[in-house]
This record gives C-alpha cells, structure tokens and sequence, in this order.
C-alpha cells in the first residue's frame, strides 16, 4: 500500500477537524425541539447535523445543499409519475424523499456554522419548500391515475391532501413571522406533542412509500395521512387565528 503524502494526510486530517469541529458546535446549539413532530425532532435534525457538519468540513455552500435537496426529492417524484409501482420503486422513492428532507434541514445548520444566514437562502429554502410539498401530492394523484385509473378516489384524496398542506405551510410560515415581528414569545409545546403530531410529521410521508408498490396498504396509509392533514390544520389555523387576534387586540388596547 502506497503512503499517503504529506498533502493527503492534511487534507484528510482538516476534513475530520472541521466535521467534528462542526458537530460540537451543532450539538450546542440545536434549535429548540420541544413540540416539533417526532421524526423530524430525533431523527431528521440528527441526521441533518451529520450533512451540515460534512458540508462544512467539505467547504460546501447552504445554497448547494438546498439544491441538492430539491434534486433528491423531485427524482423521487420523478420515479413516482414515470415507473409503475412495485417494491423497489417504492423502497427508492422513499429513500430519495427522506434524502431530501434531511438535506433540507441541513442547509440552514451548515449556514449557522458559517455564521452567516443570508435571507435568499432562506428565501430559497421557502421556494423549494413550497413546491416540493404539493408536488408529492400531485405525483400521486398522477400515478394513480395513470397506473391504478380504478383507484380514482385516491387521486381526489391526493388534491385535497395537496391543498391542506400548501395552507398548512403558508399558513405556519406566515404566522411564526407575524407572532416574530409583533416580540411576542412562541410556545410549541413539550415530548407529548411532538408524539401526537408524529403522523403529521414530512418524514413520515416520505417514509410512508415504502408501501407504494403494494396497492391497498399505501392507499389505506396514505389516506389516513391525509385525514389527520385536514384535522390538524383546521385545528392549527384556528389557533394560528386566535393567537393573531389576540395580539391584536393587545395592541389597539395599548393605542386605546
């Protein structure tokens, strides 16, 4: 075996300094997980810390790492529209939508590191964001059409779980910046809820087809997604509402 040269060694041995240099100061600093849906909270955080630390340790860009998210979904929804459903398909999509959630909660740690949050990243991000999360729904409402046409009625599922979740994340988007603006303290929640709101978790969805390729479980799975989408988002919104005018009404008392 030949020996590493000088040049070898140091470039390998700064590469490990800065991934472990990068996971410290991580681990230090994580956003507040109390209430964030379980998935996301102990494992997609986790394994995002691991991009971040490489992408810094590799001298990668946030920008980098948002497009390479955006590439890893849409080829999963890429394989959802053009390949008929079978195991293997699903196993993969599966795989590719999971990727790119964990690299979407990368970029975001990798430009904390750097000490330099830019707003068109996170502009960006929102991008990406907003037309990835209707995109999965309408690639199952395509494919279904397309390779199960007797299965309709998932299609029509599909819109409705698409125009949940598009409201859903303006609505929780729009909110935090409102509440953000106005100084007043946001509160999430504790480990209860980040259990409860599980199924409403992204992860779960992108973990969910693996079911893809056998027909009636992801169908039933599926659909029960979509109904805990519509209930938590009524119940959001409505507090979302609340919370907004309550702040409101907090400061026409102030100007009264």
């Amino acid at each position: 075996m030949l020996a590493r040269t000088d040049h070898e060694t140091f470039t390998q041995d700064s590469l490990t300094s800065r991934f472990r240099e990068a996971m410290t100061r991580l681990e230090a600093a994580q956003k507040p997980g109390a209430g964030v849906p379980a998935y996301t909270r102990w494992v997609n955080r986790r394994l995002a810390r691991g991009v971040a630390s490489f992408g810094y340790a590799a001298r990668l860009q946030p920008n980098s790492i948002t497009v390479l998210s955006a590439v890893l979904s849409f080829a999963g929804i890429l394989l959802l529209v053009t390949v008929a459903p079978n195991a293997g398909v699903g196993l993969i999509v599966a795989a590719l939508l999971a990727a790119g959630y964990v690299f979407d909660s990368a970029d975001g740690q990798l430009a904390r590191l750097y000490g330099r949050p830019s707003l068109s990243g996170e502009w960006l991000d929102h991008v990406v964001d907003s037309i990835r999360t209707p995109a999965i729904h309408v690639a199952v409402a395509v494919a279904v059409m397309r390779f199960s046409p007797e299965q309709g009625w998932v299609a029509l599922v599909a819109v409705v779980y698409c125009l949940v979740t598009s409201g859903q994340f303006l609505s929780q988007i729009l909110a935090e910046a409102l509440v953000k603006s106005s100084g007043v303290t946001q509160t999430r929640g504790g480990t209860r809820r980040s259990l409860i709101l599980l199924p409403t978790d992204p992860g779960v969805l992108c973990w969910s087809f693996v079911l893809w390729g056998f027909g009636a479980p992801f169908f039933v799975l599926y659909v029960l997604l979509a109904f805990v989408a519509v209930v938590h988002g009524g119940v959001s919104m409505q507090r979302r509402f609340r919370e907004l005018s309550a702040i409101d009404a907090a400061r026409q008392a102030d100007h009264a």
